[in-house]
């Protein structure tokens, strides 16, 4: 089912407001790696919000998972003094790991092989 546009409107916020959160908790730099929102979906009623977190160059994304929802209720608490003036309730806060970049570096390695493959077998019959 399609978002519409007040979801996409409430996950934008979301997304803007809890990556300040996010910095001034210290959480975009981490460990020498960098953490940021990919995304963040809302249910239809607006009581929930999905939070994508793409994490680049951690070592171990799921303990640094752990560690943010360790901390939900200081996130959650920030936010909610952000944006508590534009909703009438504050979303129930789920973190995701986005395996987007992962994803995307697999293709590209996956290329990567198959030119090399491509070119061996284009030289081999010259």
């Amino acid at each position: 089912m399609q978002e519409t546009k007040r979801q996409k409107q409430i996950g934008q916020l979301i997304q803007e407001e809890l990556s300040d959160v996010f910095q001034r908790m210290g959480f975009n730099v981490v460990e020498g790696g960098m953490i940021s929102i990919a995304a963040v979906k809302m249910t239809p009623d607006l009581l929930e919000a999905k939070v994508y977190l793409s994490m680049f160059q951690i070592k171990s994304p799921e303990d640094m998972l752990e560690r943010i929802k360790e901390r939900m209720g200081e996130i959650k608490k920030a936010l909610g003094l952000r944006v508590g003036k534009q909703l009438r309730r504050m979303p129930e806060l789920t973190f995701f790991l986005d395996d987007t970049l992962d994803y995307v570096f697999k293709m590209e390695e996956l290329f990567k092989k198959i030119k090399e493959d491509d070119s061996h077998i284009k030289g081999d019959n010259k």
